[in-house]
């Protein structure tokens, strides 16, 4: 899967005050490259990373992963694409609090009509030592063990 990111554009507004976020922004990533984006605490990494994952809308540009155009999908096509190619963990989890692990890890498969959802997630779960975890609601976890919860919720459906 590669992903090419042409002119992007992003800003938010602070009352009438349109604040810049992200100008211009270019970046190929080749199949197989790992990269890592850093910077200062507000200089747009999590604005970038929601904007890559179809989570928002840019201003300007292009984000294309491998053939999609983000920007020419509508909100159902986006949707749909980000349910079957994108696995997103978040920095405070997000997992389900009256759901179980397992339950958790099998939701994305479940809306996504994906056979053998409990299968996967069990198996997923075990691979990330929390076999033993599988029933326990996020409440009983601690945040490493929901940590990888969410990690397995993210790689469900094989993204």
């Amino acid at each position: 899967m590669s992903l090419i990111v042409k002119n992007l554009c992003k800003s938010f507004y602070q009352g009438d005050d349109k604040v810049p976020v992200l100008q211009s922004v270019n970046v190929e990533i080749k199949n197989g490259e790992i990269v890592a984006i850093v910077g200062e605490s507000g200089s747009g990494k999590s604005t970038l990373l929601s904007l890559l994952a179809g989570l928002d809308r840019a201003d300007e540009g292009q984000v294309i992963v491998d053939s999609f155009d983000l920007s020419k999908l509508d909100e159902r096509s986006l949707t749909k694409f980000r349910g079957e190619n994108i696995g997103i963990v978040f920095q405070q989890y997000h997992l389900v609090s009256h759901l179980t692990a397992l339950e958790n890890v099998m939701l994305p498969m479940e809306i996504l009509k994906k056979d053998e959802a409990q299968e996967r997630a069990h198996s997923l779960l075990k691979e990330l030592g929390l076999e033993h975890r599988l029933h326990q609601f996020p409440s009983r976890m601690s945040g490493g063990e929901c940590q990888r919860v969410a990690i397995a919720r993210a790689l469900a459906v094989r993204p």
